[in-house]
């Protein structure tokens, strides 16, 4: 990637981080406070962290290679654009907005551009997908640990058929691909049809070998389908026990089947509420809900909401510093869809 591209990743990663942090709605004593009273538990929460970014990346790394391995392409290589590219869809409005394109151009010396763009795309469908599977098993968890009455049961029926809707729509575009639909779905939007439409015509034989490489991951590839996965929903797993960390900071009598069950409702919650940055104030009720439904006081959903917010700060600011390291020893690889783009 250019590094004028970079800088400008960087430069609005920063002055993200600059808006969060001034429009903060709690005052800094009582955020001093709150991180005296997590104590140790914080640096372990932000190296919990390292871990689930780790898995993170063995998805992405699995879906990349999935037709054999390419060149010059380190683990390690794909964990930085993997921290880095989640910091952007952080401080971004609706999320994907950043961290997707500045993926697709640093991996596109790698493989080309269509490889890139499929592997980020069929990351994201996988990330994505993975959270409806974990919603979905989630309601069987508390079935069986929780009593149902007939509120709800109705309220996890209706959970249970948007996630099967879900399931349904992502499956049938691991068969089809989805980026000729998504670029058609562009064209009936105001201010970007009219690019859309000139985009599909250039790109038409590009997008039709992107959605060729979605499909034979799903037909072809199944160990590696059901592998990145398997990684993913470890991942929303893993994630549960910085719920744990935080609710035991705060002396609440909480176990891990309770921290699932709280990060699978908080983060359905947050996720219907797509739109902001960092989903400001729509995790942090969602938080307050998911503990007020497991019998916890609604505060110490506010407490978790606010740990959660300044790790992601860190581990944000981290993935922004990222962008910039590691960058002299990249070696374009001379393709085809590289000359063509």
């Amino acid at each position: 990637m250019n590094n004028k591209f970079r800088n400008i990743f960087m430069a609005f990663g920063i002055i993200a981080i600059v808006i969060m942090l001034c429009t903060m709605n709690m005052d800094y004593t009582d955020i001093w406070r709150y991180l005296l009273k997590v104590g140790i538990y914080f640096p372990l929460i932000l190296a919990l962290w390292l871990v689930v970014y780790l898995v993170n990346t063995m998805s992405w790394y699995l879906i990349i290679n999935d037709e054999g391995r390419c060149e010059g392409l380190s683990f390690c290589r794909v964990y930085k654009l993997t921290v880095s590219g989640f910091a952007l869809n952080y401080t971004t409005p609706c999320g994907l907005m950043g961290g997707e394109p500045y993926r697709i151009m640093e991996l596109k010396p790698y493989t080309g551009v269509s490889k890139a763009t499929s592997s980020v795309i069929l990351y994201v469908m996988m990330h994505i997908f993975s959270h409806f599977w974990f919603w979905f098993l989630s309601i069987f968890l508390f079935i069986a640990f929780n009593p149902v009455g007939l509120s709800m049961g109705i309220l996890l029926a209706v959970i249970g058929g948007f996630c099967l809707l879900g399931i349904y729509f992502f499956s049938r575009g691991y068969k089809t691909g989805m980026a000729q639909k998504g670029i058609r779905l562009l064209t009936h939007i105001p201010f970007v049809k009219g690019w859309a439409k000139r985009f599909a015509e250039s790109k038409k034989d590009t997008l039709e070998q992107i959605d060729s490489q979605i499909a034979l991951l799903h037909q072809q590839h199944k160990r590696t389908f059901y592998s990145s996965l398997l990684f993913e929903l470890s991942a929303r797993i893993l994630q549960s026990l910085e719920i744990y960390l935080i609710l035991k900071a705060f002396n609440a009598e909480v176990g891990i089947i309770d921290s699932i069950l709280i990060l699978a409702f908080s983060s359905l919650f947050s996720n219907l509420i797509f739109f902001t940055p960092m989903q400001l104030g729509s995790r942090e009720g969602g938080l307050a809900l998911a503990v007020d439904g497991l019998h916890l006081t609604g505060a110490l959903g506010v407490y978790t909401g606010l740990i959660t917010r300044l790790r992601e700060l860190v581990w944000i600011a981290i993935g922004i510093m990222l962008i910039k390291i590691g960058n002299k020893n990249q070696l374009p690889k001379d393709t085809s869809d590289n000359k063509e783009s």
